[in-house]
């Protein structure tokens, strides 16, 4: 099996490399790192899509796309003599030993929390050498409530974190209090900063809870969207419309929606 999955990297690369080349497709001939960028983001979007539908032939399919796009790139790379297909595979498996010394070392762990601990105490180490600063590990590029959460573990490491949830949740409240005192105020200024600073709040709490912040409100999204269906649906049967309906009926058939998940 390894030296099947070899033999199709390398066939993968070979195209790459082709469509690339004088003579090759003039479209890939075209592209660089930076318009590749969108690319990337909308591959890794659509696997995490195939993902959630649960739908094994569009992951392998949205699997091979993002592939791609890593290999494109490294093609590019190549050609300006920075990296290769091959640096890139070296480097993550390298990287993968290091950051696995339970497995490739002498190190010995409990459980799967230990081994996430001992993760990100390696990769704060390795940043920190590269950079000096281990919040350089988050990318700018991060959706803001991922990159709040992860830079909210970084912090956390150094010493700056509330002790438990119930800490996060009194700081969440004081943050609801000022959030609406400036919305009180009439100040757009003020109010937007309280707000970010609730969000900041609360992808902290998600941390605290082991809960991917960005998934949670992906599901709750997804969970409105069915609720205003049923509603709509309720509506219709009825012959009404929900733009028309009276406070107190949708209430009514938003909770009867609600019941059902």
């Amino acid at each position: 099996m390894s030296d099947e999955a070899g033999a199709a990297f390398r066939a993968l690369v070979d195209i790459m490399a082709r469509l690339r080349a004088p003579g090759g497709c003039p479209w890939d001939r075209e592209q660089t790192l930076a318009t590749l960028r969108p690319y990337v983001l909308e591959e890794a979007y659509e696997v995490v899509d195939a993902i959630d539908r649960g739908d094994p032939q569009a992951l392998c399919e949205e699997l091979g796309d993002l592939l791609l796009q890593i290999v494109f790139q490294a093609e590019i790379a190549r050609e300006s003599g920075q990296f290769t297909a091959a640096d890139v595979a070296r480097a993550i498996a390298d990287k993968l030993v290091r950051r696995h010394p339970h497995v490739f070392g002498d190190v010995t762990v409990r459980d799967a929390a230990e081994v996430v601990r001992n993760w990100q105490r390696l990769k704060d180490a390795e940043r920190l050498a590269d950079t000096g600063d281990a919040a350089a590990a988050v990318p700018r590029a991060l959706p803001a409530l991922p990159r709040a959460q992860k830079l909210a573990g970084v912090l956390a490491r150094r010493g700056f974190d509330w002790p438990d949830p119930s800490a996060v949740l009194d700081k969440i409240e004081e943050e609801v209090r000022e959030l609406r005192a400036a919305v009180a105020g009439g100040d757009p200024t003020a109010t937007a900063h309280e707000l970010g600073d609730l969000l900041l709040a609360t992808a902290s709490l998600a941390r605290h809870l082991d809960v991917p912040a960005e998934v949670a409100l992906h599901d709750a999204t997804v969970r409105l969207l069915e609720r205003v269906r049923r509603v709509e649906d309720a509506a219709r049967a009825r012959g009404l419309d929900t733009a028309s309906l009276p406070a107190e009926e949708l209430d009514r058939l938003w909770e009867a929606a609600k019941q059902r998940g």
